[in-house]
């Protein structure tokens, strides 16, 4: 019996948040066959037992006329049981040309105020038939890849994983708000930090690593997802944009400070291990995609305060 999930999101934070859901619907079908529109997510998932296979959909889902292409695509897999979290109409049509015979989808017509976690819950108890399902897992990964990471732990200092990198421009804090912070938590404690940023980002890292001390602080943009995992699940704590990186922190039972500048609540309220800064006099709920506030409407002092206290230093 061949089981799929289909996520429809091209962000690996927000397929990472989904990562519960499959992995209900792996404990009673099987391990899952997940078909993401994100590229990087099979790297995330590659010593997952309760993932099968991850296959990055990078056609076919964009047009309506793809449908039939899209259906010629999900009949080769051969699926018996499919569940798609997402209100896609063309999803489900193209489900229903390739005579997958148990169908599972989001409610059409209801992407308006879509709540990543909320909808994802109340889908999985539904269509699982249980109650409380919870909206946080355990991320798999491989000893041998962690024993390779711990060599870049610094024993004798707390790591901080700083995600300096993002999806966008308006969520970013900032580079002088992150060299301000490391100036400011080296002058109180002993820390290392880790720059988490991707490839296309490397002038965030390179401009925090001109102004602060080298001796301290590395830059993650050349590593694969496949090492940055592991690496922030032996660190004490994760702090910045919201990026993977905090969703991998508060699935490994790390402490996660997100910066929330334009992230939506749903992003940061599913797990135990979150904790939200906001601008100063803004209700978490009046945060969206659109509310583009300014950096500086966050403080240094306010986030420093946050680590040293979580850190109980």
């Amino acid at each position: 019996m061949k089981t799929v999930v289909l996520l429809s999101y091209t962000g690996l934070g927000s397929n990472l948040l989904h990562l519960s859901y499959c992995h209900q619907i792996a404990k009673k079908f099987g391990p899952v066959t997940i078909i993401t529109l994100c590229e990087n997510l099979s790297q995330a998932l590659s010593k997952d037992p309760l993932v099968r296979e991850v296959i990055y959909l990078k056609q076919y889902y964009k047009k309506f006329t793809d449908i039939f292409n899209l259906s010629s695509f999900l009949k080769e897999l051969k699926i018996d049981n499919i569940f798609i979290f997402y209100p896609s109409i063309r999803f489900f049509i193209a489900s229903k040309i390739a005579k997958i015979k148990n169908i599972k989808c989001y409610p059409f017509f209801y992407k308006k105020n879509l709540h990543l976690v909320n909808t994802a819950k109340k889908f999985t108890e539904e269509v699982l038939n249980i109650k409380n399902c919870p909206t946080e897992t355990q991320i798999f990964i491989d000893k041998t890849e962690k024993d390779i990471a711990s060599k870049k732990i610094a024993s004798n200092k707390k790591n901080i994983i700083l995600g300096v990198g993002s999806s966008g421009p308006t969520t970013r804090w900032g580079s002088n708000n992150y060299i301000n912070l490391i100036k400011e938590l080296v002058k109180k404690n002993d820390f290392f930090f880790f720059l988490l940023c991707g490839p296309n980002e490397k002038e965030i890292a390179d401009t925090i690593l001109n102004e602060v001390d080298k001796n301290c602080c590395i830059s993650l943009d050349d590593k694969k997802i496949s090492e940055i995992i592991p690496l922030i699940s032996l660190a004490d704590i994760y702090v910045g944009n919201d990026s993977f990186g905090q969703h991998v922190a508060s699935q490994c039972n790390i402490p996660s400070i997100i910066i929330m500048l334009d992230t939506p609540r749903a992003y940061s309220d599913y797990s135990i291990n979150q904790f939200r800064i906001l601008p100063n006099g803004v209700n978490e709920n009046d945060i969206s995609h659109d509310s583009n506030f300014s950096p500086d409407t966050i403080k240094v002092e306010k986030v420093s305060e946050k680590i040293f206290s979580l850190l109980k230093l």
